[in-house]
């Protein structure tokens, strides 16, 4: 080995300690808005995703079940769910495949399952925003694009992050759908509208503008009429009857505007009721009486499996 004349070894040798750093593969590039210009050649964008596609395949396997899964997701969904459904959502795919059926049961875990880290899918959603930003950087307009962007969708909607679907599905309906060349088929501009309609009334509340961009888009869903239908309304039993009809994908949507339909059904009782069994109150609520307090500060008093709402005072002489 040769030395210099300070005794040490020279720096880049074989054997020197320092290791190579260790560089997350969606880490990899920075955002094209910031001065990335690797990605946007085409071979490139091909291959970033398919490393993104390969992350989050191996992060719903290390999920474990369905149960967990869900968590992860809302682990990093900006406000707390209160929905028990627990329909599982399929995995975003490509831009021909069919958003999941959903599923009524309601299921309780019996044991508690090691969770990964959120950063994980956080490091995802961030990877798709590089690709995203590289697509339109190199005004790419093609069928990979669309599959882009529906995955966006899809994995924004099942992780509540707006910032992430909804900047998608404008683009889709605003810039890929109007491409003369590669316009989005009927299946996905349905698809792409009733998220849109959806979102608009259940996270924005804009009941208005829902009614708006249904008719601008000319969408026909009798589903998604009915649940913009049961929140004019506040009609709580048919917003459940048609969430349990409904995919996963809309079933995150609609919990958005949950809270806001629970709360109501919580009035509706305590004008109604002077006391209610706890097993009907919670069959009703979708939801137990420990939830109920602590999500909705209910007030009312629990005795002997009957929910006291209120008491009616004696007759004064």
């Amino acid at each position: 080995m040769q030395r210099n004349k300070a005794g040490r070894t020279p720096s880049g040798h074989q054997f020197s300690r320092l290791k190579p750093a260790e560089i997350d593969p969606l880490a990899e590039y920075g955002l094209p808005s910031k001065g990335e210009k690797r990605l946007l050649n085409h071979k490139t964008q091909e291959a970033y995703y398919s490393k993104i596609a390969e992350r989050y395949l191996a992060f719903c396997t290390d999920a474990g079940d369905r149960d967990s899964l869900q968590k992860q997701f809302s682990r990093l969904a900006v406000g707390e769910t209160t929905s028990t459904n627990t329909s599982t959502p399929l995995l975003p795919a490509g831009s021909t495949s069919t958003p999941p059926s959903s599923s009524s049961s309601h299921s309780h875990e019996s044991s508690t399952p090691q969770l990964l880290s959120p950063s994980d899918l956080s490091q995802i959603l961030s990877a798709l925003r590089k690709l995203r930003e590289a697509l339109v950087a190199s005004s790419r307009l093609d069928d990979f694009t669309t599959q882009v962007y529906l995955f966006a969708v899809r994995l924004g909607i099942l992780s509540s992050s707006f910032e992430t679907y909804l900047p998608s599905l404008l683009y889709l309906l605003r810039v890929i759908h109007r491409s003369p060349t590669h316009p989005l088929t009927s299946v996905e501009y349905h698809e792409v509208v009733s998220y849109l309609v959806l979102d608009t009334a259940c996270r924005r509340g804009d009941l208005a503008e829902a009614y708006a961009l249904r008719n601008r888009y000319k969408l026909k869903d009798p589903k998604v009429d009915a649940t913009l239908k049961a929140l004019v309304t506040d009609d709580w039993v048919s917003w459940r009857r048609t969430k349990r009809a409904v995919d996963g994908y809309r079933v995150k949507l609609m919990e958005f505007a949950e809270p806001g339909m629970r709360g109501h059904v919580l009035k509706a009782f305590g004008r109604a009721y002077l006391s209610v069994g706890v097993d009907y109150l919670e069959e009703t609520m979708g939801m137990k009486w420990e939830d109920m307090v602590e999500r909705f500060g209910v007030g009312w008093e629990l005795n002997n499996g009957r929910v006291v709402i209120r008491k009616i005072g004696g007759k004064t002489q």
